[in-house]
């Protein structure tokens, strides 16, 4: 009896101590976003009041919408949607090589994956802004860079998850598959890549979606699509056509997010 009272009241010292940890972690991480909010000036009424009163002009000048040039953006809209699927299809060829090359289950030579994880971090870690300026000053201005910058930055992304997901698939499938003397291609093939591929899909997709945002972001850079027809209306303080713009992003945004629920839930 007293041995059973003893491992219940170890069981609830064990419980305290672990609400107690919590209430550590979540005040610690209180006050790393309250510091962060003070450090941005984030609390200062002051230049937050005189900052009103500019929100409140440029509203109105924003207010109606101009849509007079409407048919001058359909093509950039359409290189904008052109820039996001060939930045997608960059990322996907790039990344499924780099995923599986990154995964310690999948890798035997350690240079290799070491090698592998290290450029995924490099793509990860370069904005695919900072990778457009750059890439417009190496080819010139147009599409191009814009679907480097994005395929270059989203391998890395996508990579990274292919690498995660590979190394925690399920080893009976593999095992089974080794012991019908099977290459490691082949076990890459039959007993890897049907565990993963569905979760894969569903992460291009979203990058797709992604991309897409950020092509517009691409253009003001000077990589073309309906981002560049952006930067020239806020150059010359067109702001009523800004909104017309962003009125017609958003609703390309939200197509494609549509377009892409739909297709997440038929790879189900």
């Amino acid at each position: 009896m007293t041995s059973r009272s003893e491992h219940i009241e170890a069981l609830l010292a064990a419980e305290r101590s672990a609400k107690a940890k919590n209430r550590v972690l979540w005040l610690l991480l209180a006050s790393v976003v309250l510091f962060s909010l003070h450090f941005v000036g984030f609390f200062d009424a002051e230049r937050l009041s005189e900052g009103l009163p500019a929100f409140g002009t440029l509203g109105a000048e924003m207010f109606p919408p101009n849509f007079e040039n409407i048919r001058n953006w359909v093509w950039p809209v359409v290189e904008t949607l052109f820039m996001s699927i060939a930045g997608t299809a960059l990322a996907i060829v790039l990344s499924i090589p780099l995923g599986v090359a990154a995964a310690a289950n999948t890798t035997p030579n350690k240079m290799v994956y070491w090698c592998s994880r290290v450029t995924l971090n490099i793509l990860r870690a370069i904005p695919e802004l900072i990778m457009g300026i750059i890439f417009v000053a190496a080819v010139g201005f147009g599409s191009l860079p814009g679907v480097l910058a994005l395929g270059l930055h989203s391998a890395g992304m996508v990579g990274k998850f292919i690498a995660e997901a590979i190394e925690h698939v399920n080893d009976a499938p593999v095992e089974a598959t080794k012991s019908t003397g099977a290459s490691s291609f082949e076990i890459i093939r039959y007993a890897v890549f049907p565990q993963v591929v569905s979760q894969t899909a569903d992460v291009c997709v979203y990058r797709w979606e992604y991309n897409f945002r950020a092509s517009t972001v691409m253009g003001m850079v000077g990589a073309g699509g309906i981002g560049f027809e952006l930067m020239g209306s806020l150059r010359i303080m067109q702001y009523d056509e800004v909104s017309a713009i962003l009125l017609v992003i958003l609703g390309m945004v939200t197509a494609i997010d549509l377009l892409g629920a739909r297709i997440r839930s038929h790879l189900k």
